[in-house]
């Protein structure tokens, strides 16, 4: 595992109660169910942006860290300054030197983000990260996790210049499976189970290790 989640801002009731104000009601004490949770993540309302994720990614390539710098969230990565390092030359510094990545967002940024970066479009280093982000919020926040989705998942359908390929093959597995899909929700319910077909797939190559992490995330 690469993502390192440092904390998670979740306070539901709050994020709740906002969204009453929304509608002119007034606070309660109610939490929110599971139901709420997952119709106001997928329907993206103002209030979602209450959700907080912290997370750090130690010693990622440079040019993957620049490719993740481009969203819209907070990040602190190693500087590649001289005066801060008095033995490093930068204008000799090497694309894929090893920098720490930290990042913190708002379950909103989250979800703009990796529409992109769970593209099959995005370089692999990139998209890795972004699978594995998924993964490790998975365990502790499943209904944020969840809503984390590429962008022809988001937009049923492929929007780039020259299409991977990757929504058709959903598409055939959704039909093999016999999966309902015609709404939003269940395509992101097809989606994650899906994904964790193929991350066990691929982790369960890698003998001990693979089947820890999957076994960790279902």
């Amino acid at each position: 595992m690469k993502t390192i989640i440092n904390e998670i801002i979740k306070d539901w009731k709050r994020v709740k109660n906002h969204c009453r104000t929304t509608v002119n009601k007034e606070f309660t004490d109610n939490e929110p169910d599971e139901n709420f949770k997952r119709k106001l993540l997928i329907s993206e309302h103002s209030p979602i942006r209450l959700l907080e994720v912290d997370w750090s990614w130690k010693g990622i390539k440079y040019w993957v860290a620049m490719e993740w710098a481009r969203h819209k969230n907070e990040k602190f990565i190693s500087s590649s300054r001289n005066d801060r390092q008095n033995s490093f030359d930068r204008n000799e510094a090497r694309q894929d030197n090893p920098v720490n990545f930290d990042g913190y967002a708002n379950a909103q940024n989250l979800i703009d983000a990796w529409r992109k970066r769970l593209c099959h479009c995005a370089t692999k280093e990139a998209r890795e990260l972004a699978e594995d982000f998924k993964r490790e919020l998975g365990k502790t926040c499943p209904e944020m996790a969840d809503v984390l989705v590429p962008n022809c998942i988001y937009r049923f359908g492929c929007p780039e210049f020259k299409p991977c390929g990757y929504f058709d093959k959903f598409l055939k597995w959704v039909a093999k499976k016999e999966f309902m899909f015609t709404d939003i929700r269940s395509r992101y319910i097809a989606y994650n189970e899906f994904v964790k077909e193929e991350w066990y797939n691929t982790f369960h190559e890698i003998e001990g290790e693979g089947k820890a992490v999957i076994n960790e995330y279902q």
